[in-house]
C-alpha cells in the first residue's frame, strides 16, 4: 500500500510541507487545475509539478484527475479530437512519472451534496447529502436560483440546462456505449505508457435529475471492466461513493476487485448512511456505517498494493477552506489508515486471523 494525500497545487492553503509531515506519507495526488478540460495540458506545467512534489521527499504518481469532457460523454462528433487529447495527456503524465490516474464518467456532475458545512453533534462540520434538499432543484429551469454543493460553476444557468436536457434524451445503453468507445481508445495507450486507469464510481451511486448513471455498483462494475481485458483497466475503489446505498457490500468488492488485480487507487473514509440520504464522517469504523477494519482486510486478503488515500474530511479544530479538504481531519484519517494497514498486514505474514 502507498498512502497518498491529495493536493490542489500551489494555492492549496494545506502544503506540500504540511502533507510530507503526515506519517507513512508517500505519494501526492493532484491534477493541472488551470487547464479548460479536453485541452492539453502543457509538459512544462507537469514537469515543474512534479519537481516541487519531488523536493519534498514525496512521489509524484498519481493524478486526480484528467477530467472527461461532457462531449465524449455525450457521444458528440467532436469526441474524437477530444480524446486524442486525452491520450495526449496519458503520454505527458506518463514522462513524469506518473503510474496511476483516476478518473469518472459522470454526466454533468462530479458530484452531488446538499451542504459543505453540516454542523455536527462535536462541532465540527461535514458534507451532506438530504434526498428532500435535492427534490427541490430543478435544473431544467434556467432561471432558478437553486444550485447544490458540486456543481460545475463555469456553466451558465441556460447552459447547465441545455447540457442536462441533453443527458434526460440519453438512455443509460447509450451512455455505456460512449463509455466503451472511449475505453477502447484510451486503454491501449495507458498500457503502452504503463499508466493505470482507475474509474471513480458515481457521488452518489444513483441517479439524479433523470441523468443517466451506470458506475454505481457491483453488477456494472463487472459490465465495465469486462470492456478491456488488460491490468491498466481498472477501478478507484471508494467505499464512500459505494457505501452511501445500503445495496452496495463494500467488503465484498475491496476482496473481489483487489484479487482480480484490478483496485490501483482506493478512496477511504467512512459515512452514516440514512434513509434520506447520507452524512460524512470521521474515518473510524465506530463513527460511520462502514467497517473500515473489514474493508482494509478485504483488500489486504485480496493482494492489494496500489494507491490510498484518506478522502474527504470533516472541518475540525477551527480550520477553514475548501470542503472536505482540510488538513487536520485528512491527516487523522491517513494516520488511522495506516494503523489498520500495519496490522492487517503483520497478522497476514504471521499467518494468524486478523
Amino acid at each position: 500500500m502507498k498512502l497518498s494525500f491529495r493536493w490542489y497545487g500551489e494555492d492549496d492553503q494545506v502544503t506540500l510541507d504540511n502533507i510530507a509531515q503526515i506519517p507513512g506519507m508517500d505519494s501526492i495526488v493532484t491534477a493541472i487545475y488551470d487547464v479548460p478540460v479536453g485541452e492539453v495540458w502543457p509538459q512544462e506545467a507537469i514537469d515543474r509539478q512534479a519537481k516541487l512534489v519531488k523536493e519534498k521527499g514525496l512521489s509524484y504518481e498519481v493524478i486526480e484527475s484528467i477530467p472527461v469532457h461532457e462531449d465524449i460523454k455525450l457521444g458528440k462528433p467532436t469526441r474524437d479530437k477530444l480524446i486524442d487529447n486525452y491520450c495526449e495527456n496519458i503520454r505527458r503524465v506518463a514522462k513524469a512519472g506518473i503510474k496511476c490516474i483516476c478518473y469518472n464518467f459522470m454526466p454533468v456532475f462530479d458530484w452531488t451534496r446538499t451542504s459543505l458545512d453540516h454542523v455536527n453533534k462535536d462541532g465540527s462540520t461535514s458534507l451532506v447529502y438530504y434526498q428532500e434538499e435535492v427534490d427541490k432543484v430543478n435544473p431544467l429551469k434556467s432561471d432558478s436560483d437553486l444550485t447544490l454543493p458540486g456543481w460545475d460553476a463555469s456553466y451558465t444557468p441556460e447552459e447547465l440546462a441545455q447540457v442536462v436536457s441533453e443527458y434526460n434524451e440519453m438512455t443509460e445503453e447509450q451512455l455505456w456505449d460512449n463509455l466503451a468507445y472511449f475505453i477502447h481508445r484510451i486503454i491501449p495507450v495507458a498500457s503502452e505508457c504503463d499508466v493505470n486507469m482507475a474509474i471513480h464510481e458515481d457521488d452518489p451511486c444513483w441517479s439524479i435529475f433523470g441523468l443517466p448513471r451506470i458506475i454505481t455498483d457491483e453488477k456494472n462494475l463487472d459490465r465495465f471492466l469486462a470492456l478491456e481485458d488488460d491490468k491498466h483497466h481498472g477501478i478507484t475503489l471508494c467505499t464512500g461513493s459505494l457505501g452511501c446505498s445500503n445495496k452496495n457490500d463494500v467488503v465484498k468488492m475491496a476482496y473481489k476487485y483487489s484479487k482480480m488485480g484490478r483496485i490501483h487507487f482506493a478512496h477511504l473514509r467512512n459515512i452514516k448512511v440514512l434513509d434520506n440520504g447520507f452524512e460524512e464522517s470521521g474515518h473510524l469504523s465506530k463513527d460511520g456505517s462502514l467497517d473500515m477494519y473489514e474493508i482494509v482486510k478485504a483488500l489486504v486478503d485480496g493482494g492489494f498494493d496500489g494507491y490510498v488515500r484518506p478522502d474527504h474530511g470533516r472541518m475540525i479544530w477551527g480550520e477553514t477552506g475548501r470542503a472536505g479538504y482540510g488538513l487536520y481531519d485528512r491527516a487523522l484519517g491517513a494516520t488511522y489508515i495506516n494503523g489498520l494497514f500495519e496490522a492487517v498486514e503483520k497478522h497476514a505474514l504471521r499467518g494468524d486471523h486478523a
